[in-house]
């Protein structure tokens, strides 16, 4: 009697928890980050725009940040300062600086290749 009650309940349940596990979100990606950006973990870095710049670690594997607040002066730099912070890895909690003035990143994602090219422009 105590069976035909709980099989039937058990398979409600597994009915219930299938749309679930498969629509369970992908697991995230791996956490994106250069490390020894102080000590010359980045080879290389390129700006896009004001507000995007990448950079190429020591291994040849490419990385965005988007800044928080557009950086004026950033795409006319010929140097820059990586805040790293204290364990001089560069990750979406560093940041750079820009003739003096510190700017957040929003974001930091390991990227396929290269950035972009710019288009040159015909005046």
């Amino acid at each position: 009697m105590l069976r035909k009650l709980i099989m039937p309940a058990l398979a409600a349940l597994a009915v219930a928890a299938t749309p679930l596990a498969a629509g369970a979100a992908p697991p995230p990606p791996p956490r994106a980050e250069i490390p020894f950006a102080n000590h010359g973990g980045v080879d290389d870095w390129r700006v896009v725009s004001d507000r995007e710049i990448w950079f190429r670690d020591s291994h040849r594997r490419w990385f965005r940040a988007i800044l928080f607040t557009p950086a004026i002066d950033l795409p006319y730099v010929e140097r820059i300062g990586i805040d790293a912070r204290p364990m001089g890895t560069l990750d979406k909690f560093g940041g750079i600086v820009v003739r003096g003035q510190h700017y957040d990143f929003r974001s930091f994602e390991a990227m396929p290749g290269p950035p972009p090219r710019r288009i040159a422009r015909r005046h």
